[in-house]
């Protein structure tokens, strides 16, 4: 039997939309690790680029935004999401994004990286791996978490980037063994969850 080896296409999901937020710190070292890779394409989706609305209620607007966003989630063969925590959970943004979606995730892999305070936004992970199982989505075991973000980067960077580069590595190995697998599995039997 032979395997499919191509690249993945991977939409990496940023999560957050506020003003002065840090997730496109996190976001540039992880598109670094992505890139490094010769197993894995990625392509951002920022939820502050998109601007779907908050009410589910079509519109030409929200054809436009829709247009604009979700041929890359359609595309993607796995998902990388970061995301910071607020309130214990994952933003609101981010949850309007997924919502607006559904077929897109089906049948596909997600790795999660979160960043926050003390917890690091593993309250948001644990809560996004309850919506993502909803929606039919494999979220991979280990996951990307910086706890203290603020202070844990300088001058864009992790000020010791061993724990999470290994981290990115084993969580990116599994997304795409994951991807793998599940591109096969869509291809020879299309998902109808």
């Amino acid at each position: 039997m032979q395997t499919d080896t191509a690249p993945l296409h991977v939409a990496l999901v940023i999560g957050s939309n506020r003003h002065g937020r840090f997730g496109p710190v996190v976001a540039d070292w992880l598109l670094d690790r992505l890139r490094d890779r010769d197993d894995l394409v990625p392509e951002i989706v920022d939820v502050a680029e998109t601007d779907l609305p908050m009410t589910m209620a079509p519109s030409p607007e929200t054809t436009a935004a829709l247009a604009s966003v979700t041929p890359k989630l359609a595309s993607a063969d796995a998902f990388v999401v970061l995301t910071p925590e607020y309130n214990h959970s994952y933003p609101a943004g981010l949850k309007n994004l997924i919502d607006w979606h559904f077929t897109e995730w089906q049948a596909k892999p997600v790795a999660l990286v979160s960043y926050g305070g003390i917890s690091g936004g593993l309250r948001a992970v644990e809560h996004l791996r309850q919506v993502f199982a909803e929606l039919h989505a494999v979220t991979v075991r280990d996951t990307v978490s910086f706890h203290n973000a603020g202070g844990s980067f300088a001058d864009g960077r992790p000020k010791d980037p061993s724990g999470p580069d290994a981290a990115a590595k084993t969580m990116l190995d599994q997304l795409v063994w994951w991807g793998r697998v599940l591109r096969e599995g869509r291809a020879v039997r299309p998902y109808g969850g």
